[in-house]
């Protein structure tokens, strides 16, 4: 993949003729300093955004040569995703945050909310179902999102940075459970971070580094 950024006469490669496999079912962790790359990969393999020249496939689907409301459906029905600043709407209770993506899946609004009341119970939130995510700490907002991204059931969860806006002990009780829930659900997980720390739970390690992707030995 190349993504160039126009905002020069010359453009910004963010990334340069990187290329990589993320294997299913596995754990993979992209390292980088900030402004590396990272998230613009999460963003292309997502289909938010689109490369200035290569390809993505998913499974059988070449998400590169979809069209965006195409690639809407796709991410919608195939990935999740888990960010640093949590993106819950303030104005939907804690259930109804994570029943979003069942109903907009077309699941029924009984069963989606049956689905967020189980999920959430999964992550320690069972009784916090009527609550506004500002009633929440940051930890346990993330803990929502989590079982938002897993609501709709996706082979892939794309997570950026999802503890860099958590103390050091939240975070690593929060990226406990994401981990366990994923690896319980045979999930593949693709985590963007700076953090070393997570790197020993990892099945893979890549680093963007000037707009390639390396694979590091564990």
């Amino acid at each position: 993949l190349t993504k160039i950024y126009e905002a020069s006469q010359s453009g910004r490669h963010v990334l340069d003729n990187a290329t990589a496999t993320f294997r299913a079912g596995e754990f993979t962790v992209l390292l980088g300093r900030s402004g590396s790359g990272k998230s613009t990969l999460l963003n292309l393999i997502s289909g938010i955004d689109l490369p200035t020249s290569g390809d993505i496939w998913i499974g059988d689907e070449r998400v590169t040569a979809l069209d965006e409301q195409s690639r809407t459906l796709f991410r919608r029905r195939y990935i999740g995703f888990v960010f640093q600043f949590f993106n819950l709407i303030p104005t939907l209770t804690v259930a109804e945050n994570v029943a979003l993506p069942l109903e907009l899946g077309d699941v029924a609004a009984r069963e989606a909310h049956q689905r967020a009341a189980t999920l959430l119970e999964r992550v320690g939130l069972g009784d916090r179902l009527s609550d506004y995510p500002d009633r929440l700490s940051g930890g346990e907002q993330q803990r929502v999102a989590i079982a938002r991204a897993l609501a709709h059931d996706p082979a892939l969860i794309l997570a950026d940075e999802p503890t860099g806006n958590l103390d050091e002990e939240t975070g690593e009780r929060v990226l406990a459970l994401l981990i366990d829930l994923v690896r319980e659900s045979g999930k593949t997980l693709l985590m963007a971070t700076h953090s070393l720390d997570i790197v020993p739970l990892a099945d893979h390690v890549y680093r963007v580094t000037e707009g390639h992707l390396h694979e590091e030995p564990l």
